[in-house]
């Protein structure tokens, strides 16, 4: 089972995430079900080694906190492979992070060598023309989802489909003050 732990998105904001998609040819714009927050990428994990990341990841006390999806961008460099809204930088969303990374190599997960960057993936890219990128980032440079709370995160499983991922909420996990 591939795996990954993220912050599920209120409905208002994946709304506001779908009326910025467009505008992009050989975009592959994510769907309302595909958008999230990864606070980290686990990959394969067999039914024991499920069983002690949940464990792991029950175990986490975090305030809860609110959030801020602001302003968009991409990653590749001169040849963009993904178009992303950033999260606000802020204390509390990287601090859960740390949390989730440090219960998981508690149970033996490699670190996750990526810095991470607290953004919700777009659309996928191949063969975008850097025009129409640059078009996008410049139109949509002060997208604000405006405050969300955030009051716990989601263990995912992940299928990979002709159509893109599909993804299953496996487990949720309330934020409890620590």
């Amino acid at each position: 089972m591939r795996l990954f732990v993220a912050l599920a998105l209120p409905d208002a904001v994946t709304k506001s995430l779908e009326m910025l998609q467009g505008g992009v040819p050989g975009a592959r714009w994510q769907t309302r079900e595909q958008m999230h927050l990864t606070l980290r990428f686990i990959g394969e994990a067999d039914g024991r080694e499920a069983a002690a990341i949940d464990d792991a990841l029950s175990s986490i006390e975090a305030p809860p906190f609110t959030l801020e999806l602001k302003g968009v961008g991409s990653f590749g460099g001169k040849y963009a492979r993904d178009l992303w809204a950033g999260a606000r930088p802020g204390e509390p969303v990287m601090h859960l992070q740390r949390k989730i990374e440090s219960a998981l190599q508690r149970v033996g997960l490699e670190p996750d060598g990526r810095k991470f960057t607290p953004h919700v993936t777009l659309a996928r890219l191949k063969g975008a023309q850097n025009g129409h990128v640059m078009d996008f980032l410049t139109d949509h440079a002060l997208y604000s989802s405006g405050e969300f709370p955030v009051d716990g995160f989601v263990l995912y499983s992940s299928q990979l489909t002709p159509n893109g991922s599909r993804y299953r909420a496996e487990k949720a996990y309330r934020l409890k003050r620590e």
